[in-house]
């Protein structure tokens, strides 16, 4: 567990006790970021994705994985960065969604990444959602959590929320508050079909019956995410998901 450091706002000059948030590690101990209680905070006035993960190595089992960066929201309504002792940016701007054990390179190497779900998993344990970041994170630790080491941003951008690539899979997180459209379905579909990938939608508002409707023939595995992060099944092809893991 990381220890509490003070952090002063530099808008308002309020100061706050901060700890780092623990995420489960593959094996199942928490880890956190060492945050640097000596160096000062910054206020968040613009997002640049290559910057909002750091790497954490594991001190039970060694792995290091990538993990949201530190941060604190004030009262006065600024969003404040907390500095952290060892900041290890993403390996090469395409590992923004985590590594794998044994950091495994994005899709050019991506073969040599271990996707396979363990026989027994762990209890999944998952992330509060308050924010759309917040909902991107907890389908990134499912989607670990399922089996698939290999995370990122995928290369294109969905017409709604973000997209998360592994190999053989290309994810969308809709983290808005209007349900999943027939389009939307649609468009994850094609264009997983354009990098012959298996595809997969979590949605915090849910889905239109006819993009249910849509998902069932195309393949689609739909998830809901809940305010606790834990995904929940919409369908079938997400009950088979859940139960399998990745292979």
């Amino acid at each position: 567990m990381s220890e509490s450091v003070s952090v002063r706002c530099p808008a308002c000059r309020r100061e706050h006790l901060y700890e780092a948030t623990a995420y489960p590690c593959a094996c199942g101990a928490p880890v956190a970021p060492a945050l640097d209680p000596h160096a000062a905070a910054t206020a968040v006035t613009h997002r640049v994705w290559d910057d909002e993960w750091i790497g954490v190595r594991c001190t039970a089992c060694g792995r290091e994985n990538e993990w949201p960066r530190p941060e604190l929201g004030c009262p006065c309504g600024t969003v404040l960065r907390v500095p952290v002792a060892r900041a290890e940016p993403g390996h090469g701007q395409q590992a923004d969604m985590g590594s794998s054990a044994q950091q495994a390179d994005p899709a050019g190497s991506a073969g040599s990444a271990q996707r396979k779900a363990p026989a027994a998993r762990r209890v999944f344990q998952p992330i509060t959602i308050r924010t759309a970041r917040d909902a991107v994170t907890a389908a990134a630790v499912y989607l670990r959590w399922l089996g698939y080491r290999d995370l990122r941003r995928a290369d294109q951008r969905p017409p709604a929320g973000i997209g998360i690539a592994a190999h053989g899979l290309l994810a969308q997180v809709d983290p808005t508050v209007r349900p999943a459209s027939l389009r939307d379905v649609e468009c994850l579909w094609l264009t997983a079909m354009t990098e012959s990938v298996a595809c997969v939608y979590f949605s915090l508002a849910g889905y239109a019956p006819e993009a249910r409707a849509r998902a069932e023939t195309l393949g689609v595995p739909l998830f809901v995410l809940d305010l606790t992060g834990t995904p929940q099944p919409v369908n079938g092809l997400a009950d088979e998901l859940d139960a399998t893991g990745a292979r």
